[in-house]
């Protein structure tokens, strides 16, 4: 019997907000048990990803998150963070990838062979899976600190930099979940 080869889809959601970690989602999907209606997570209402998500983590071989906290980003820049954190969900999945196909141009340092594709999460399901599972967690989890953090409208803009997330970074300040070497959080903190 042969080894399975197993393809490996990663992207990320997070590298444009002012606030927050960047999120990465890996997925090996199993190729006798397609998917129906996957699509790049931004092409997807909030409503039919919450919907996607348990099934691809139901009938996903394997899948797991990696994540760079705001601080790493400050440390290494948001591009770094995001090989980082995609580096660390494929590290983090149960079975070892033979391949990886990565929505982008740049490549993660994987242990295993890479094809990076852009808009990849429009043409490879494996990547629409991984683009789907990411946004998920991430917009989960600002919607959560909106709690933790309120009047900045984290639940609706996720971090964003929407005209009434910059205000409330005026008005209200710098958090610790803000990203200190993004442009307009550097002009909060000097205001």
């Amino acid at each position: 019997m042969t080894k399975p080869y197993y393809v490996v889809g990663v992207d990320e959601v997070g590298r444009g907000p002012l606030a927050g970690p960047v999120v990465t989602a890996a997925v090996i999907l199993d190729p006798t048990n397609p998917i129906d209606g996957l699509a790049d997570s931004k092409k997807l209402t909030e409503k039919r990803r919450e919907q996607l998500e348990p099934i691809i983590k139901q009938h996903a071989l394997a899948w797991a998150l990696g994540r760079a906290e705001p601080n790493e980003i400050d440390q290494i820049n948001i591009l770094q963070a995001t090989l980082l954190a995609m580096k660390r969900a494929v590290e983090n999945l149960h079975i070892a990838p033979d391949h990886a196909l990565v929505d982008g141009n740049q490549s993660p340092q994987l242990h295993c062979s890479v094809t990076t594709i852009i808009k990849g999460d429009q043409s490879e399901p494996v990547i629409a899976a991984a683009s789907v599972l990411a946004k998920v967690a991430r917009d989960r989890e600002m919607k959560l600190m909106e709690a933790h953090y309120p009047g900045y409208g984290f639940a609706q803009h996720k971090g964003y930099p929407t005209r009434f997330h910059q205000q409330a970074l005026m008005d209200l300040g710098v958090t610790d979940i803000h990203r200190r070497s993004f442009r307009p959080v550097q002009l909060a903190l000097k205001s």
